[in-house]
């Protein structure tokens, strides 16, 4: 009776802990059909996925290797987020033609810009080849002849996957290796830039608010794919012709409610859903700290050197967003984690794992041993964040990376093309030197110091003793450095031969990184590393699999990994920790709010200001019609009068409860009706360890309201030659 009782209760903590939560396989969400259309969904698992008939995963696309985009009309234009698109709209900026500051709109396909090296994919379908990929193991193989086997396997298998296609093929595993997917894929190379909305909208808030809510961010970019004249991926020619898609999305101008079903179809990236309380622990509160101080000095000094002119700012922009992205993710996921004690929750599951694995020889000893496997793996992963988010945090050491790679290169072949490069790459360095080397003097400074003071940096101690001395001499390296003299790198890299090598090594900023380089990468530590970790794979597949065992009423979700997922939940608000109760939507009436000329982050722009006045929101604004009584009295009593009053307001973001993470980023929000509503952008702060562990009073998806785009382009951008290509849908 007791173990029945256990069992009951671990089925309804488990049961409990997955509400709202889950990232589905497209394939398999049959299984969820009954569940999701309880839920509120009108339409089937078959109009999502289907490999017969066009659906709506052939209007999904893998945005390059991140991120996530929506067909919108039958011409291949797409969608996805602003931050996406981020890094093309800043290449393609200059001072003259500054997309990234004023946005841009292509008035005709022939000003479409076309972006060298990004990608558009999209899933033709996908196979459980689990059975293939494990043929010729068996439970007395060891893990070494596992992982060669099943190499082998899956090469044959793709091989003949692609053989006589021009597709992709790429099998990855599930559930730490307890099944495996085979994913055909068509990738196309020709993709374009068609729109973007200056920043001051796409990053409206930009850092402050970013991970926050309320968020007024109007986070998207527009591209389109191009193919050749049979529909198929083609590298870019001008003969190209706008790729037309099996399917593209319906998008719904009805808006959204509260308590409204939704679901998110797209990427995502990483999560770690069923890792032990070590691994959490060693997360939150020992790697997390580490990061988040040491990017915290680049993002200070970055963000100073921003507000001195309109060229620093441009300048910084991306590095800021790249390194700030996760810095504010890690504090609010630590920030969860102990909130929900996550840590001790894991542990209490771990003891119930155990009772039930105590007699089962498969399972008894996976969670000692996986304990075991942290306890020698922590200490060289925190040496290798040391040397990762500090030794090569700035720009000095990022060259000095690459001079010590050219002092070890023997061929001599390889050692001219590395020289050449490096001569570009000093052209671009030099320009600005003088105003960059005082920002990335002083971060070299400051890491370096953080590390020395954490004892992580002992090389610094020849000589030396004290942090003044410490600090005089991190100047000395950087000022003496041949890397930071123009004139004499460039005569040292024209007269460049092999013996050379020696020389370069023995400069102070080459010799720094190798040590550097050295501590965290000694041979037998990384060689343990590695089999550490191989071997808590190896171990996660036992204990997943014994989980599953163990609730075998569950239906368990895979961890993401880059592939195709559907998660679904509702349009819903939530109380923060701080006691503030959060509504679900936010509008244009927010950003005026918010506004301050002052701040980068909260300037909004002059356009957008003149039509939030006039009201002038097009069909995209919501019209409220409300009874505004007045009271008046007369000789024989009260009479009571009533003035009719219209209300306008421009919808903006509005939150929900489906499962994302990054790569995320861009998937389409759909309706019950499975049409475009919204575009994920980002999660709440305080539901930030949804990677780990889901809190469904806290875990929230932001979504730009598709409604605030349309606007945008249409009212704000005038481009309304892209809004007549889409499938504008209302019931009203």
């Amino acid at each position: 009776m007791k173990k029945i009782m256990m069992l009951l209760v671990m089925a309804a903590m488990t049961i409990s802990a997955l509400a709202d939560e889950g990232m589905w396989i497209p394939m398999l969400l049959g299984r969820n059909e009954a569940d999701m259309q309880r839920a509120g969904m009108r339409i089937t698992a078959k109009d999502i996925y289907d490999i017969n008939h066009a659906c709506l995963k052939d209007a999904i696309l893998l945005f390059n290797q991140g991120c996530t985009g929506e067909y919108v009309s039958s011409e291949g234009l797409f969608l996805t987020n602003h931050h996406c698109g981020y890094s093309y709209i800043t290449k393609y900026s200059t001072v003259e033609h500054d997309y990234l500051t004023r946005g841009f709109w292509a008035k005709s396909r022939e000003e479409e810009i076309p972006c060298q090296g990004l990608t558009a994919t999209r899933l033709v379908r996908m196979e459980d080849v689990t059975a293939q990929v494990l043929d010729g193991v068996t439970p007395e193989t060891s893990e070494s002849e596992r992982a060669a086997i099943i190499e082998r396997n899956i090469k044959a298998i793709t091989d003949r996957a692609e053989d006589g296609t021009h597709y992709k093929a790429v099998i990855k595993p599930f559930y730490y290796g307890n099944q495996y997917f085979m994913y055909i894929n068509e990738v196309f190379t020709d993709v374009r830039l068609v729109g973007a909305p200056p920043s001051n909208i796409g990053k409206f808030g930009g850092d402050t608010d970013n991970w926050m809510w309320p968020r007024h961010t109007g986070d998207f970019s527009m591209f389109r794919v191009y193919a050749d004249e049979n529909n198929l991926p083609a590298n870019y020619s001008k003969a190209n012709r706008p790729y037309k898609p099996l399917k593209h999305l319906e998008i719904s101008l009805d808006g959204v409610k509260e308590g409204d079903f939704t679901f998110v179809f797209g990427y995502p990236g990483t999560t770690q859903r069923y890792v032990t309380s070590d691994a959490v622990e060693l997360m939150a509160n020992v790697e997390n700290p580490i990061r988040i101080a040491l990017r915290t000095i680049r993002l200070n000094h970055y963000k100073n050197a921003m507000e001195k002119s309109p060229a620093q700012r441009l300048k910084y922009a991306s590095k800021v967003a790249s390194v700030a992205n996760y810095w504010k993710k890690w504090q609010g996921e630590t920030e969860g984690i102990n909130r929900m004690k996550g840590v001790e929750k894991k542990r209490d599951f771990e003891q119930k794992y155990q009772q039930w694995a105590n007699d089962k020889p498969q399972y008894y000893n996976v969670l000692p041993q996986l304990h075991e496997a942290y306890s020698e793996m922590g200490p060289i992963e925190i040496e290798l964040i040391y040397y990762s988010e500090g030794a090569r945090a700035s720009d000095f050491m990022l060259r000095a990376q690459k001079y010590s790679q050219l002092a070890n290169e023997e061929d001599f072949m390889k050692i001219i093309g590395v020289v050449n490069r490096l001569k570009e790459d000093n052209d671009k360095y030099f320009e600005d030197f003088d105003q960059h080397t005082i920002v990335d003097r002083a971060i070299f400074i400051e890491t370096f110091l953080y590390l020395w003071e954490a004892g992580h940096a002992p090389y610094l101690n020849e000589k030396t003793g004290t942090k003044v001395a410490v600090e005089q001499k991190l100047g000395k390296i950087y000022d003496e450095s041949l890397l930071n003299n123009k004139k004499k790198l460039k005569a040292f890299l024209d007269d460049y031969t092999a013996k050379s090598a020696g020389k370069l090594k023995k400069d102070p900023a080459v010799d720094l990184f190798n040590k550097a380089y050295a501590l965290a990468h000694d041979p037998q530590k990384i060689a343990k590393y590695k089999k550490t970790n191989q071997d808590i794979q190896n171990l996660m597949r036992i204990y997943v699999k014994g989980m599953m065992e163990m609730q075998p009423q569950v239906n368990f979700f895979p961890d993401a990994n880059l592939t195709l997922r559907v998660a679904y939940g509702h349009i819903e608000g939530f109380n923060s920790f701080d006691g503030a109760h959060y509504e679900p939507f936010s509008d244009l009436k927010g950003i005026m709010d918010k506004e301050n000329p002052d701040i980068y982050d909260y300037v909004v722009e002059d356009k957008l200001k003149s039509l939030y006045a006039l009201k002038d929101y097009g069909p995209y604004g919501i019209v409220t019609n409300i009874n505004d009584s007045t009271i008046e009295e007369t000789s024989d009593g009260y009479l009571v009068r009533y003035n009719r009053k219209t209300l306008k307001d421009m919808p903006v973001c509005f939150i929900a409860t489906n499962h994302t993470t990054g790569g995320n980023s861009g998937s389409p929000v759909l309706n019950a009706d499975g049409r475009l509503i919204g575009i994920n952008f980002d999660r709440c702060w305080e539901g930030t360890m949804s990677d780990l562990l889901f809190d469904p009073n806290y875990c929230r998806n932001i979504c730009l309201d598709i409604r605030y785009c349309l606007f945008i382009i249409d009212k704000f951008a005038d481009a309304g030659h892209l809004i007549k290509e889409m499938t504008l849908v209302s019931s009203k």
